[in-house]
């Protein structure tokens, strides 16, 4: 037996949403505006399906759903060369926007990301071989985002290897973001901190996607030019190739948003 579950999420206008999911590679399989607003969209073998709500806000959507697929990685990369070539960069902020995949202690370490699409509606893209554990996806209203850390060997220990799990979690499976900058700066603020370099780089970049999706330049900036600063060996480089690319993604992204 082969069951196959359409979710149909809410928005405020389907085509609106049909151009958002049309820029990421989606196909329009039905479109309607009567006897209600309905679209239906497809890529491969993932499906979504909307209803049009007059006077529906997307900040306050609860719209979620998680798609399976069998490589996060190269799904990500279409999304983000598609941004990339719609709007000259990634979308961080605001609505629609994308996460990077990152590690969530509250996942299993399950590999993913998140978009977030123009109807407010978390879409949680998971590897299909690796199935969240059921109780951490009970645990969690927003699963999301994960890849594997810089350094594995200094992921698991460590206060600020730690507090870089927590503020993932409030930050990119919950959505409050200033409690994830909370913790954050709790712990970067600590002089002498004997954390690896992996990890304070990756806690750097972090802390300043934070702070440009709480649209706080002056800080991103600041800590962006603190990750440049950082000495790193070939080895490191390799390891942190994710968070460096993340940084030059938020570097676009702050000289965009500059006056």
């Amino acid at each position: 037996m082969h069951e196959t579950v359409i979710p149909i999420l809410p928005c405020r206008d389907i085509d609106e949403v049909a151009a958002f999911y049309g820029m990421l590679g989606f196909d329009t399989t039905h479109h309607q505006t009567r006897p209600n607003p309905y679209v239906a969209l497809r890529r491969d073998g993932i499906e979504l399906h909307f209803a049009g709500i007059a006077g529906f806000d997307p900040e306050q959507s609860y719209g979620s759903c998680i798609v399976a697929v069998d490589d996060t990685a190269r799904l990500f990369e279409d999304f983000a060369a598609s941004m990339r070539a719609a709007h000259g960069k990634l979308l961080l902020t605001g609505i629609p926007r994308i996460t990077r995949p990152r590690k969530r202690k509250n996942t299993g370490d399950v590999a993913g990301f998140t978009v977030v699409d123009p109807g407010g509606n978390w879409i949680r893209i998971f590897r299909s071989k690796a199935e969240p554990d059921p109780a951490a996806l009970a645990d969690s209203a927003a699963l999301a985002d994960s890849a594997a850390p810089a350094d594995p060997a200094d992921a698991a220990s460590g206060p600020l290897a730690r507090a870089l799990e927590n503020a993932i979690v409030q930050g990119d499976a919950r959505g409050d973001t200033r409690q994830a900058a909370k913790i954050l700066d709790g712990k970067l603020a600590k002089p002498g901190d004997p954390a690896p370099v992996t990890t304070l780089v990756e806690a750097l970049v972090y802390r300043a996607e934070l702070a440009v999706r709480l649209g706080d330049l002056d800080t991103a900036e600041r800590l962006l030019a603190r990750v440049a600063d950082t000495r790193l060996d070939d080895s490191q480089r390799q390891r942190l190739s994710d968070a460096l690319a993340n940084a030059a993604d938020l570097e676009l992204a702050v000289r965009s948003a500059a006056p």
